[in-house]
């Protein structure tokens, strides 16, 4: 089959959250079982934009209302991801080092969207599905299907995955000149409440809905930012399919980031030098426990609770255990976190920021890893966890209730229900405990590494489903 992955992100090109993990591995998983999977996504000006090589191989012309963009498409020379990146350039919209967060964005990603279907078109092959991830991509299963430019994709099936339904990047029809021309009948699929909603106008006309988990698929249809309703209306094309990982990235015994290397057989050694490492760098003490968060430091994730918790733990357990914080994102969460290392000093200490590399040496080095997420789709971090031999200590909720099992029922995680300080205490002070059973947690940390959550299972799962539309 002929794959084509539309996605805003996609690692290691341009990473903000799992939407690059998730670009960045299905089409290499994918081309492993002999099928032919690419990726388009907008060429940022970043330092991998800079550090890299690519080729030329198309030129065009997006309209976006009385606008003409031109722009070209490039293929990334290097072929050490698996699969072709392909970035489209289009200056004045996308000549900036940032993703996101820019008061046009929706200018530029229906531009995007726009010059990737143009490209599209002119394919002597055309593909056999082009699948859709997050909001970003959200009007192409509309104009492959309504858009009368676009007639020769209409009978290509289109699958859209819903990264994280929280971001709907909706908007006024005062706007609507920016999309291409299409019957004014048909403004009920880019509609709902009111706004031009991209998810929602891919929920109504993408061939197949999925979700990055079994269990965030049946609670967005509850709860999802009011599109619930439509949701359960759809409820027959949509699909929960668990994310994977790349395990020959995230693979700690051929993983260069670390500060020394580890497989089963040498997973105590391993762990213990890079803990080591870490705590020397931070000015921890490599007896306690290490506790760890990595991530954007946000709400949804349940970071707004870090710093409560951190004081009621080192308050309630003084000297008792340590905690690293990696991540960025709400200031008031960061200078919270930042006043707590003078009064904590020695047991706690946090890095403000993106640092793939110490992620690495964090997730092979850390006895716990807290994901307290109000919201939490799949949740890559913990299965990262898991393929390091770090114990996930996790809030029941969307991916992370299909994937960490509590010690409690035969398990091999902490888990609690609530997102709350005292919850997250109380489920440190068990993995405390867990931890000083030393047999059953070094026989816990094999146990991990031995799960298998890489992305040929759900490779194989986005095939079947494929096929299942022709």
């Amino acid at each position: 089959m002929k794959i084509v992955h539309i996605s805003a992100e996609c690692y290691p090109a341009a990473k903000v959250g799992g939407l690059a993990d998730v670009a960045g591995a299905l089409p290499k998983y994918q081309n492993q079982l002999k099928h032919a999977s690419m990726v388009i996504m907008p060429h940022y000006y970043t330092k991998f934009r800079d550090e890299n090589k690519f080729k030329s191989v198309f030129q065009g012309m997006a309209k976006l209302g009385n606008t003409d963009y031109s722009y070209q498409i490039f293929l990334l020379q290097d072929k050490d991801l698996g699969f072709d990146l392909y970035s489209i350039d289009i200056p004045g919209l996308f000549d900036r080092e940032n993703i996101y967060s820019y008061a046009d964005d929706q200018e530029r990603f229906i531009a995007f969207q726009i010059a990737a279907l143009n490209w599209i078109i002119t394919f002597k092959k055309l593909p056999d599905v082009v699948h859709c991830h997050d909001q970003q991509t959200g009007f192409i299963p509309f104009f492959m299907s309504k858009v009368k430019s676009y007639k020769r994709l209409r009978e290509i099936p289109s699958v859209y995955t819903i990264h994280n339904g929280e971001y709907q990047g909706q908007f006024l029809f005062s706007k609507q000149y920016l999309l291409p021309d299409f019957e004014p009948y048909l403004n009920g699929f880019i509609e709902w409440d009111g706004l031009i909603n991209p998810v929602a106008t891919a929920i109504k006309n993408a061939w197949k809905v999925t979700t990055v988990s079994p269990n965030y698929m049946k609670e967005v249809a509850y709860s999802m930012a009011g599109l619930e309703n439509l949701l359960q209306y759809e409820k027959d094309k949509s699909i929960g399919i668990l994310n994977g990982i790349d395990d020959e990235v995230w693979n700690p015994s051929t993983d260069v980031m670390l500060k020394r290397k580890f497989s089963l057989k040498s997973i105590e050694a391993g762990k213990n030098f890079n803990k080591k490492w870490l705590c020397n760098e931070f000015n921890l003490d490599p007896s306690k426990p290490l506790f760890t968060f990595i991530g954007r430091l946000v709400k949804e994730k349940g970071a707004d609770l870090l710093p409560a918790t951190i004081y009621e733990v080192m308050s309630k357990y003084p000297g008792e255990q340590n905690i690293l914080i990696l991540g960025s994102g709400d200031e008031y969460v960061q200078q919270a976190l930042w006043d707590l290392e003078t009064k904590f000093k020695g047991n706690y200490c946090s890095y403000i920021g993106y640092n793939e590399t110490l992620s690495h040496i964090i997730y092979a080095g850390a006895d716990f890893l807290l994901m307290p997420s109000r919201v939490e789709p799949c949740g890559l971090n913990q299965l990262y966890a898991l393929r390091y031999g770090t114990v996930p200590v996790v809030r029941r909720t969307g991916g992370l209730t299909d994937t960490v099992i509590d010690i409690g029922d035969q398990g091999f995680g902490i888990c609690h229900n609530q997102a709350t300080v005292w919850d997250i205490a109380y489920s440190i002070g068990r993995a405390k405990e867990f931890y000083d059973n030393k047999k059953a947690f070094k026989d816990n940390r094999k146990k991990m590494m031995q799960i298998d959550h890489s992305w040929k299972r759900a490779a194989k799962e986005y095939i079947e489903l494929y096929k299942s539309l022709k």
